[in-house]
This record gives C-alpha cells, sequence and structure tokens, in this order.
C-alpha cells in the first residue's frame, strides 16, 4: 500500500505548501520540491525491481541485452525531463520547462536511432529483390 503512503505525504505537503505560501512563498516552493524529490527516492527500489524484471525477461528471452538497456534509458529520460519540466512549471518557468520537454525528445530520438537502423536493416533484409 505505497500509494497510501505517497498520496498521503503529498496531500500533507500540499497543504502545508498552501499555508506557506500566503506568508513564505519560496519556503511552499521548497517544500514542494522536497516532497516530490522524497517520492522520488521512496520509488527507486520499485525502480531497481522493475528494471532488473525486464533485463532477466530480455536475457531469458535471448533478446540482446543493448536494446533492453537503451529502452530502459530512453524511459529514464522521458521520466526524468517530465519532473524537471514539471518542477519548473511549478516555479513559474514555463519557457524552460518547455526546453526540458525539447531537450528529452532530442535526447530519446538520438538514443532511438540504433535501434531503428537495426529494425529498417531487419525489414530489408526480409524483402527479397
Amino acid at each position: 500500500m505505497e500509494i497510501l503512503q505517497i498520496t498521503g505525504a503529498a496531500l500533507v505537503a500540499t497543504f502545508l505548501a498552501l499555508i506557506l505560501k500566503e506568508q513564505k512563498p519560496n519556503f511552499a516552493f521548497l517544500l514542494i520540491v522536497f516532497t516530490g524529490c522524497a517520492i522520488f527516492l521512496f520509488l527507486v527500489d520499485q525502480i531497481y525491481l522493475i528494471i532488473n524484471m525486464i533485463e532477466r525477461l530480455a536475457s531469458d528471452a535471448k533478446v540482446n541485452l543493448i536494446y533492453v538497456e537503451t529502452i530502459l534509458k530512453i524511459i529514464g529520460i522521458a521520466y526524468i525531463a517530465e519532473f524537471a519540466a514539471q518542477i519548473t512549471k511549478d516555479a513559474g518557468q514555463g519557457a524552460i520547462a518547455s526546453k526540458i520537454e525539447l531537450g528529452g525528445k532530442i535526447l530519446i530520438l538520438a538514443m532511438a536511432i540504433p535501434i531503428l537502423t537495426v529494425m529498417i536493416e531487419t525489414i530489408l533484409r526480409l524483402i527479397p529483390g
């Protein structure tokens, strides 16, 4: 029931931030950032278990681990970029948040090129001619 702990901590932080926002907006923002980071750190063990399970399944299926690692890195980039963009938006910096999202998308595309290349080469080998 980790979700109850996460939502409980998030709701308490939200109410505290609303109260603090009136008197000390900087502290309210820091509280929100701290809460977001704490939730992320709380989930690190779950993330580790998921990554190990995916790598084990890929190994059992005889899938090249380079591709699995690349996909996991792409997923990580997406989550980190989203997390950073949301914090930046919370700080009222929507323009910077947009640049973080753009950077994440470009990095994802750059990492996906080797996988796309292998897929295209495989399709071309299957086509007779």
